[in-house]
């Protein structure tokens, strides 16, 4: 299975951090889901997640689920340069990085916005989502 980041598809903040990766990745591997969908809520049942707590950002890599902040960190190594010197981040302690993590989650509606529906991908990237 290709590495895939589960995502908020209502969340702007979330929404942009798309669009970022898909900017900046090195490589087209990673593939995307909302949580929202079928196929993301199945996966989130598949790893032990709850698919209506939307608090978190998930990276399935070799077999693995990342979460949070680990899953954000891990995200950048596959970015270009410059950018993925983000991964840097991985020197902070998790438990400094989970804390502001979950600061943001619990404030990026109020502070970035909401959508009343999914992120929906355009034409030339649609293939890089996956669906039902």
């Amino acid at each position: 299975m290709d590495d895939v980041v589960i995502f908020d598809g209502v969340c702007n903040l979330c929404a942009r951090s798309v669009a970022f990766i898909l900017r900046h990745e090195a490589d087209p591997r990673l593939r995307f889901v909302p949580l929202q969908s079928t196929a993301g809520s199945r996966l989130m049942r598949e790893i032990g997640l709850d698919p209506e707590d939307a608090k978190t950002f998930v990276l399935l890599a070799g077999g693995k689920a990342f979460v949070r902040s680990e899953a954000a960190v891990r995200v950048c190594a596959y970015f270009k340069w410059p950018w993925k010197a983000l991964a840097a981040a991985r020197l902070i302690p998790r438990p400094i990085r989970d804390r502001a993590y979950d600061l943001v989650a619990r404030n990026r509606y109020r502070w970035f916005g909401r959508s009343e529906a999914c992120m929906v991908p355009t034409p030339d990237i649609r293939a890089r989502f996956i669906e039902a």
